[in-house]
């Protein structure tokens, strides 16, 4: 049964002892894909970048970024595993050492196999494109009633071109909102130079979150949050988050990916300017296992939060808005609070 204790969970700094776990963390950005999902592996991504490519359009960009994607020259270089069973393997043992509980999204049937690995670890989202293939409202809808599906993200229409007001996007919000279904959203950074690695329709203005104003207002009980906090635009991520109270920021790869000052910046402004409280970590690992720790460090390492405040970035805050009661995940978070 559900207990009063569980609402507690997190509310104050856990000091973990021998033989006990540390203070739960959830990730609502983690992901189940493709190993070749960023290219043939082994591919090394910077975490963090020192500095973003600079492009001679003489060349092809795509070789700039495949010569990064093997040699990145930069300090801290994480490379991936070589099989997607090799980075299913490492994510779960660091979800087991942090004691994380990750919203995970990719193809339904890849997210199915983690979850069958690690049932009390994973909750189950659905990578999300507006495609040929793209299930149906009335899918999705029974998914979410079989128990199947938590969440309806990532949504990456951005780098379709496809903006959240779009109507082609109207009847999945309509959904979401009717079941109660949260949804996350990609609005901001991609990769760097996005629009000539083939996704010709991305545009940089599409990083601005006030593109979620208009279905904020036509759905109001919708459950959303911004994937990677709209950066840069920090100031329309502030008005949005002023505006309408129900959204949450994530900050999924902007966390380990920029480089660190620029990080700490962004996030201490949108703590400064008052919304702590709906502030949610996400790592983004993709096909990167080791960056959840450079993730969970870029927030242990901000000196300018208080214990209180990593506590509800790392856990408060997602289980406010997910309410956690409902996820299934919940039984194990009431283990460790035994």
């Amino acid at each position: 049964m559900y207990r009063l204790g569980v609402l507690l969970l997190g509310l104050f700094p856990v000091v973990s002892t021998a033989g006990e776990p540390p203070a739960p963390i959830i990730d609502m950005h983690l992901h189940a894909i493709p190993i070749d999902f960023e290219g043939p592996p082994p591919r090394t991504i910077c975490a963090p970048f020192s500095s973003f490519p600079a492009w001679d359009p003489e060349s092809d960009y795509r070789e700039v970024i495949s010569s990064i994607g093997k040699r990145p020259g930069c300090a801290n270089p994480v490379v991936s595993p070589m099989t997607a069973e090799e980075v299913m393997r490492q994510t779960l043992a660091i979800l087991e050492e942090f004691n994380i509980y990750g919203v995970t999204s990719g193809p339904m049937e890849m997210v199915g196999k983690w979850r069958q690995a690690a049932p009390d670890r994973i909750i189950p989202g659905l990578l999300f494109q507006l495609t040929e293939g793209t299930p149906s409202p009335e899918t999705i809808r029974r998914w979410h009633r079989e128990g199947k599906l938590s969440v309806l993200g990532e949504v990456t229409i951005q780098y379709q071109g496809i903006e959240p007001d779009d109507p082609r996007f109207e009847p999945w919000l309509a959904m979401a909102e009717e079941i109660d279904l949260p949804v996350g959203i990609h609005i901001g950074t991609g990769p760097p130079g996005a629009p000539y690695l083939g996704f010709k329709n991305y545009r940089a203005r599409m990083h601005s979150p006030l593109s979620l104003e208009e279905p904020l207002v036509r759905h109001p009980k919708l459950r959303v949050y911004v994937m990677h906090a709209g950066w840069p635009m920090l100031d329309d991520t502030l008005a949005l988050l002023y505006a309408h109270p129900q959204v949450y920021v994530g900050l999924g790869v902007i966390d380990y990916v920029l480089p660190r000052a620029e990080f700490h910046r962004y996030l201490r402004r949108l703590v400064e300017a008052g919304f702590g409280n709906r502030i949610l970590f996400g790592s983004d690992q993709m096909i990167w296992p080791e960056t959840i720790r450079v993730a969970i460090g870029s927030i242990e390492s901000a000196d300018f939060l208080s214990e209180q405040q990593k506590r509800d970035i790392f856990y408060n805050n997602a289980a406010r808005f997910l309410r956690l009661p409902d996820t299934g995940a919940i039984a194990q978070h009431e283990k460790t609070s035994d």
